[in-house]
């Protein structure tokens, strides 16, 4: 069975961290890798990851999000390929279905889940209070059905799973956008120009805290940085990159 590598940046998250690798650990099936990219955390992160004999790339400092997606993709060994935010809690079937949906045909190149915090067509309404009822809520929800793909015009970053050879041909996360906010657009953008499709898998779905960790380091920044990398989207590429949110 193929390889995935699961890289999994961190900055301070320690609790959050802990939480998405144990729920890797208890519903992942099939073979895979986890890769913590630690941005220069002062929580005891690698400690822990040490302690728990979780594979650590270490950062001097907080380099953001695309620049320590790149930092594991260089460690990853699999053939498929997953960027995890460290506050996003898998759950059974996960991955399995992902990698269904990513497999059913050759030029499909990026797949993601549904969840309760996203933008666009990815966000599902939360029908559930507690991590425990989402799991039960999942076992129902994660039952492999193709009928529930759809084909979508980008995919989150959230949860991103896609194929060595889309790396290959296209290249890394474009690491200008640094600290974050359109990398993932731009990935998709650049994939879908290479003649990729993106799939959304709707038979996965999981939960996402919502970048805890980043909005809490650039919170005071956020709606620049937002603006900013907009306009360095636009023009690069010469279009809104809005108007691919619901489509």
């Amino acid at each position: 069975m193929a390889l995935t590598s699961i890289v999994i940046p961190t900055f301070n998250a320690l609790q959050m961290l802990a939480g998405c690798i144990q729920a890797i650990r208890a519903h992942t099936q099939g073979a895979y890798e986890v890769i913590v990219v630690d941005n220069g955390s002062t929580d005891g992160t690698d400690d822990w990851c040490a302690a728990e004999n979780v594979h650590v790339v270490k950062l001097a400092s907080n380099e953001g999000f695309p620049k320590a997606c790149n930092a594991g993709l260089r460690e990853a060994k699999g053939e498929t390929l997953l960027l995890l935010n460290n506050d996003v809690v898998v759950t059974h079937n996960w991955l399995p279905n992902m990698l269904a949906c990513l497999n059913s045909a050759a030029n499909v190149g990026i797949v993601g889940p549904v969840t309760n915090y996203a933008s666009g067509r990815q966000k599902r309404r939360k029908d559930y209070r507690t991590i425990r009822q989402f799991h039960l809520r999942a076992r129902r929800h994660n039952r492999h059905n193709p009928r529930r793909w759809r084909r979508v015009s980008r995919i989150v970053g959230l949860c991103f799973l896609f194929k060595r050879e889309v790396m290959e041909r296209i290249g890394e996360l474009d690491e200008s956008f640094s600290p974050g906010y359109y990398e993932d657009d731009d990935y998709c953008y650049r994939a879908r120009k290479a003649g990729y499709r993106l799939m959304m898998a709707g038979d996965v779905m999981v939960h996402h805290y919502g970048s805890v960790s980043f909005r809490r380091e650039y919170r005071l920044r956020r709606m620049s940085l937002l603006a900013e990398n907009r306009r360095k989207f636009m023009n690069k590429w010469g279009v809104d990159p809005r108007r691919f949110v619901w489509r």
